[in-house]
């Protein structure tokens, strides 16, 4: 049984497909930055500390449906191969390895990700735990799943909410450019966070002990870094809010000072406002209806969906529609 790594694209593509995204979100109005800068090696550590905080419910939401239906959910499927979209250290996606195990399905793991060291070290832990052929695929699951192997018999895992991080014109992409590489038997198993009081969504997002604030301004701290610029992370707040227009949280940093920031390596200035804001990140918030409608109207077809006791977080499983 074999362990593949397959980079499809290079830390100099990646970077500057970074590059361009800097560009163009500090030269707009409002200014904004790629939440991917959140996840250096410090941004990765305090996410994994957010996600054991009271406030923080998500992750533990979603594992409490994975424990309970990861049995039905390989049933339903009957896919011999899983693909992980954002695999990352691929810790949730196990419950599902071991319920394939369980079913005698599982032939073929495949974790995607854009982090090569991180998803070196996932794939070699799945490959001794499991003992199937895994490939570890360094790729950009915005741009690349046609580059995705295998034919049928897929199950697609995109967990952890992430497609929450898309805008609707975003998540339609994904949804097309998925679909598209899509076999009939393939299936796609989908979670996303669900619209709850507005003040526990808040919480989860601007927790009491202040971490998710330093992960919120290390983002500066990781451009600092990367390009020689010269942010001051403590001459910003950390602000969560709900926009019940749109269905998400937003994450914001908020100049408190005025100021400029050059960054040499690009041979740009950023002029920052006293009170000016700089959103950082999306997470939006689902409503099981209007989820099913716009996987719906994707070109999906429902098969199953779950939520944990409590009615947080909901996983969908559904299929390219007949």
């Amino acid at each position: 049984m074999s362990l593949v790594v397959d980079v499809l694209i290079t830390p100099e593509a990646r970077r500057a497909i970074l590059e361009e995204d800097l560009r163009i979100g500090l030269s707009s109005n409002p200014k904004w930055l790629s939440p991917i800068w959140l996840y250096d090696e410090l941004g990765s550590q305090l996410f994994d500390e957010i996600t054991r905080l009271t406030e923080y419910y998500p992750t533990r939401r979603e594992q409490a449906i994975l424990d309970a239906h990861s049995d039905e959910i390989v049933a339903l499927a009957g896919s011999t191969m899983l693909i992980e979209l954002g695999s990352g250290t691929s810790e949730k996606t196990r419950t599902l390895l071991d319920a394939m195990v369980r079913a005698s399905l599982l032939r073929h793991v495949v974790a995607l990700d854009v982090s090569e060291e991180v998803l070196l070290d996932a794939a070699t832990e799945l490959h001794a735990r499991y003992g199937v052929d895994v490939t570890a695929l360094v790729a950009d699951f915005q741009s690349q799943l046609h580059l995705l192997p295998g034919e049928a018999n897929r199950l697609f895992a995109f967990l952890g909410g992430t497609v929450g991080n898309f805008d609707p014109p975003a998540r339609q992409r994904f949804y097309a450019d998925l679909e598209s590489v899509m076999a009939p038997s393939d299936y796609l198993l989908l979670g996303t966070d669900l619209v709850k009081d507005h003040d526990r969504l808040v919480a989860a997002y601007d927790d009491a002990a202040g971490v998710t604030a330093r992960f919120n301004r290390n983002v500066l701290s990781v451009i600092n870094a990367e390009f020689g610029a010269n942010f001051v992370p403590e001459e910003f707040a950390h602000i969560a809010l709900f926009d019940a227009s749109n269905s998400w949280i937003e994450m914001r940093l908020r100049s408190l000072v005025e100021q400029h920031a050059a960054i040499p390596s690009l041979g740009i200035e950023v002029a920052i406002g006293r009170g000016e804001e700089i959103r950082t990140e999306i997470s939006t918030k689902f409503v099981p209806a209007a989820l099913d409608a716009e996987l719906t109207a994707a070109g999906f077809e429902v098969v199953g969906a779950w939520t944990d006791p409590d009615g947080d977080f909901r996983l969908t499983l559904v299929r390219p529609a007949p």
